[in-house]
C-alpha cells in the first residue's frame, strides 16, 4: 500500500473520530445550554453541529478517494466538501455574531452547567490533537478542504475556552459581558478561513494565505 493510500485510510480514521464526537459533544452542549439559558453553551452546540456536517462530507471525499476512485472524482468531490466547509464557517460567524449582541444587548452572562463546561474542557483538549491531525493529513494527501476543516476544529476549540474563560471570570469579578466580546473576538478567524474554503473551491490555486495549508 502506497504512502499516500496510508495517509488517506488516517483521514478516513480522523473524519470518524470527528463525526461521533460531534454528535456528542451537540447534544450535551445544546441540551445543557437550553436548560441553563446559557448563550455560550448553546452557540457551541452550533458549532459541533457544523463540524459534524463539514465532517460527514469531508468523509465522504476520503471514501471517495480511498475506494480508488478516479482524479476527475477527487477533484469533483474536493470541490463539493470546500463549499460545505467554507460555508459551514460562514454560518457559524454569522451565529457568532448574533448570539453575542443578543447576549449584549439583553445583559446576559455565562451560566454555569457542570455537565456542559466538562465537556468544554474535553473539547478544548481534543480539538487542537484533531485539528493538527487534518491539517498534517489534508497535506501529506494535497486535500486542502481537509485542511480547512481543521480550521474548523481549532474554531471549535477556541469556543470551547471562551466558555470556560466565560463562567470563570463571571464567577470571579462578575464581567458578565466577557464571553461574547471573546466569541466576537472568534469572527475574523472564522471569516477568514470559511473565505479561503470557499476560494479553494472556486479553483483559486493560491487562495490560502493562512499559513495553515503549508504547515
Amino acid at each position: 500500500m502506497s504512502a499516500h493510500s496510508v495517509s488517506v485510510k488516517k483521514g478516513v480514521s480522523i473524519e470518524v473520530v470527528t463525526i461521533l464526537w460531534m454528535i456528542v459533544e451537540a447534544g450535551v452542549a445544546i441540551g445543557t445550554g437550553l436548560v441553563a439559558h446559557s448563550l455560550a453553551l448553546v452557540a457551541f452546540g452550533a458549532d459541533s453541529i457544523i463540524e459534524l456536517i463539514a465532517g460527514t462530507v469531508l468523509l465522504w471525499r476520503l471514501i471517495i478517494e480511498a475506494n480508488g476512485a478516479g482524479l476527475d472524482r477527487v477533484k469533483q468531490a474536493e470541490k463539493v466538501s470546500s463549499w460545505v466547509v467554507g460555508i459551514a464557517l460562514m454560518l457559524l460567524a454569522v451565529y457568532i455574531v448574533v448570539a453575542s449582541t443578543d447576549k449584549l444587548w439583553t445583559h446576559q452572562g455565562a451560566e454555569s452547567s457542570f455537565l456542559g463546561i466538562g465537556f468544554a474542557i474535553a473539547s478544548g483538549v481534543v480539538m487542537p490533537y484533531l485539528s493538527r491531525a487534518k491539517k498534517r493529513i489534508g497535506a501529506e494527501i494535497a486535500s486542502k478542504a481537509l485542511q480547512a476543516d481543521g480550521a474548523c476544529s481549532i474554531v471549535c476549540a477556541y469556543m470551547a475556552w471562551t466558555v470556560l474563560a466565560g463562567v470563570i471570570l463571571t464567577a470571579l469579578f462578575g464581567w458578565w459581558w466577557i464571553d461574547s466580546i471573546a466569541a466576537l473576538g472568534l469572527v475574523y478567524f472564522v471569516v477568514k478561513e470559511g473565505w479561503e474554503a470557499i476560494q479553494e473551491a472556486r479553483g483559486k490555486e493560491d487562495a490560502c494565505g493562512c499559513g495553515c495549508c503549508h504547515d
